[in-house]
């Protein structure tokens, strides 16, 4: 009995070390994640309602708006950390491309190398249904898989449409609320007057989450620039102090 358990015993000894060496492995990964201040996902259109002028829009405005001194401003705004930010392109379920990988942006030097790749960057997915839901899902596992460690996580996604393929925009934006991920969308109403308001109740979520609006392609690179800024400056501590104040503005006001 002795000399069978023997090596039973001993299996199990080099399973529970072999166990530990992969949590201690594990808990070693988590900790080597490098601390941020906010990982963005920029997640833009590329479906068959997309040409080539108006993908080529995106990007010049993207561009642009990395490069304008108020995006390094906010980036200084948001803590000392820097913002890590990744471009992709979206179309159908299966169709999501990562463009540029992700970067730290740490001030207007690192923003102009960014501007600089994301004006570079080819189109890498040409046509195609327009499927939100599985943008999404692709947002949180880049945000979940990566080596940062945001205090902040947030998907910004544009689009000129409607999802009319996959799962209904909600369920990806309901899996990446549960996960502590905002997502905020930009809505170019070019061909949908209300895209806007589809985008409100189907896509964003999230603490802070909100829709910034294109009238059309060339308003892009305004509507971008000034949500880069917004969800890049926004403070966590600073809205929590905000929603404390206005707290503690009710209760005075009652006790009065």
């Amino acid at each position: 009995m002795i000399g069978r358990s023997g090596p039973c015993l001993r299996s199990l000894v080099l399973a529970s070390f072999a166990g530990l060496a992969t949590a201690v492995a594990g808990a070693s990964a988590i900790k080597a994640q490098q601390p941020v201040d906010l990982e963005l996902v920029l997640a833009i259109d590329t479906s068959s309602s997309i040409n080539e002028q108006e993908f080529r829009l995106q990007l010049d405005g993207l561009a642009a708006a990395f490069r304008n001194p108020a995006v390094a401003k906010a980036v200084e705004v948001a803590g000392n950390r820097g913002v890590a930010v990744v471009l992709v392109q979206w179309a159908e379920v299966f169709d999501q491309e990562v463009v540029v990988p992700w970067m730290l942006i740490r001030d207007s030097g690192d923003a102009q190398a960014l501007a600089d790749r994301i004006s570079a960057a080819p189109r890498l997915i040409k046509g195609g249904a327009t499927a939100i839901s599985s943008a999404l899902e692709f947002g949180v596992e880049l945000i979940e898989s990566n080596a940062f460690d945001g205090l902040r996580k947030v998907i910004d996604l544009s689009g000129d449409g409607r999802a009319n393929h996959g799962p209904i925009p909600t369920l990806g934006r309901d899996r990446a609320v549960k996960r502590g991920i905002t997502v905020n969308g930009l809505a170019i109403l070019n061909e949908i007057p209300l895209l806007d308001r589809y985008f409100r109740n189907n896509v964003i979520g999230g603490g802070g989450a909100f829709v910034m609006v294109a009238k059309d392609w060339h308003a892009f690179e305004k509507a971008i620039l000034e949500k880069l800024v917004r969800e890049i400056s926004l403070s966590p501590l600073a809205e929590l102090q905000a929603r404390e104040d206005r707290l503690a503005e009710r209760s005075e006001s009652v006790s009065r």
